[in-house]
């Protein structure tokens, strides 16, 4: 291993840590860019595959394979942006800089996706796809990352966490919102979509630079730096960073079986296309409801047992999905708002727990190094909803489900639709419920490793 003292962070880059208290002005401004962020993740999973496959005629499969290569494509450029966001150490600090610089990529292949031409082929998707996926990685690893540093406490990181999945809430509101409410069944002229693309591509720069401008570079607690096969040996060490990212994995599948079958249930299923926007609408905006609640109950019960009772109630929940009838309005519309608050627990929870695991490398290698880490989290995040979405497209296929039948499908095909969305997600979740209940790292043990950090990086 090769140990080399670590510079001080350059005079220009202002730094600064905080405990269990952060300010409400660095919690808002570092929370703000998530908001054009998340504005173009729900159209990417749920919006697309629809607009691509109803609207512009793409072929099912053909959609589903391209989510599949772009997936596959960030198992590269997720560790690659994470080690250099690890490394990079520019004269304004690394978290800031990095993010700043990927910006404009994020922005513009996120326009030319939401907006193409009506000649758009299978290639212009997954071209434009990856391009996003490169832009976005680099986006939100050096933003997931600064706001795992800001806090070295406990709570603090819930704190941070539920402001960034609030506004992540929040543009997802508005990435349901606009398409729905302007409409993106049409592909020519300025569509819902386009009008969600423009909007991104105008706030996420001008948001970007006011958490670059308000918020400051973290504090490093690193004492020496370690080769990339050593670190990797330290992540493999790392057993509650391996027991979180799997049940992360497998309840990130959980959850995007059912989110990229949504639109497909409502209308094929319970027969209601025109609720498709306002329930959508409703889970999320219950998941806002839940980003306070699940900081509440985490703080009183601990963090894991918070996120499993979640779990284990939403599958009691999602149990009755395929038992509604057609029509059933009320029944579907209570359970988006039971699922949707405990969305809120999904989003904030498993993240600040991430944080805290990089503790545990930090205190054995002794380099910060929140970037792989949050690396791994983002891909292990894309590659459940690729594997939802390079799945279930083709069993779906197998079973004789069209999209484009407009309620001709048989009721085997609708049956395959119901299982799928709501009882395959049930048995991935109690999986994952099994690997976080007795989860090591919780308040108290966490406390003492901070103690060991803090006492080292001092001396």
């Amino acid at each position: 291993m090769t140990k080399r003292s670590q510079p001080e962070p350059s005079s220009a880059a202002r730094t600064a840590s905080y405990g269990d208290q952060v300010p409400a002005r660095i919690l808002a401004a570092y929370a703000l860019p998530a908001l054009p962020l998340a504005a173009m993740t729900l159209p990417l999973y749920i919006l697309l595959p629809t607009f691509y496959t109803e609207t512009l005629g793409l072929s099912l499969a053909g959609v589903g394979f391209a989510l599949l290569v772009m997936r596959l494509f960030d198992a590269v450029n997720d560790p690659l942006v994470g080690f250099v966001a690890d490394r990079f150490r520019p004269r304004f600090g690394r978290r800031r800089t990095l993010f700043a610089a990927s910006l404009p990529l994020t922005a513009l292949s996120g326009f030319m996706l939401f907006w193409p031409p009506v000649d758009a082929t299978t290639g212009y998707l997954l071209g434009w796809g990856m391009m996003l996926s490169l832009g976005y990685t680099a986006s939100v690893i050096p933003l997931t990352a600064w706001g795992a540093e800001l806090s070295s406490g406990y709570r603090g990181r819930s704190r941070l966490a539920g402001w960034r999945e609030g506004f992540i809430l929040i543009g997802t509101l508005i990435a349901i919102a606009v398409p729905f409410t302007i409409g993106f069944d049409t592909a020519e002229g300025v569509h819902g979509l386009a009008l969600l693309a423009i909007g991104i591509a105008v706030a996420l720069p001008v948001f970007g630079l006011i958490a670059v401008v308000i918020v400051p570079e973290p504090k490093e607690h690193t004492k020496q730096r370690v080769d990339f096969r050593k670190g990797l040996g330290h992540l493999r060490n790392n057993k509650p960073f391996l027991r979180l990212i799997f049940a992360y994995l497998i309840n990130g599948l959980a959850n995007g079986i059912p989110a990229t079958l949504f639109l497909y249930f409502v209308s094929e299923r319970l027969g209601l296309p025109e609720a498709r926007g306002p329930l959508l609408f409703l889970y999320f905006l219950s998941g806002v409801i839940g980003v306070p609640i699940a900081l509440k109950i985490a703080d009183t019960i601990g963090k894991h047992r918070a996120w499993c009772w979640a779990m284990l109630i939403n599958c009691a929940i999602f149990a009755v999905a395929p038992m509604l009838p057609e029509g059933a309005l009320y029944g579907f519309g209570a359970m988006c708002i039971a699922t949707g608050i405990f969305l809120g627990f999904d989003l904030t929870i498993p993240a600040s727990i991430q944080a805290d695991v990089v503790d545990v490398d930090t205190a054995s290698s002794g380099e910060q190094r929140s970037g792989i880490y949050f690396a791994a989290w983002s891909l292990a995040t894309k590659l459940s909803l690729a594997l939802a979405g390079g799945t279930i497209f083709p069993a779906l296929a197998f079973f004789g489900f069209d999209p484009q039948a407009s309620g001709n499908n048989t009721d085997t095909s609708l049956l395959a639709l119901a299982v799928i969305y709501a009882w395959v997600p049930i048995a991935l979740k109690l999986i994952a419920v099994l690997l976080m209940w007795n989860f090591p790292l919780d308040e108290a043990e966490h406390a003492k490793l901070r103690a060991s950090i803090d006492g080292e990086t001092s001396s």
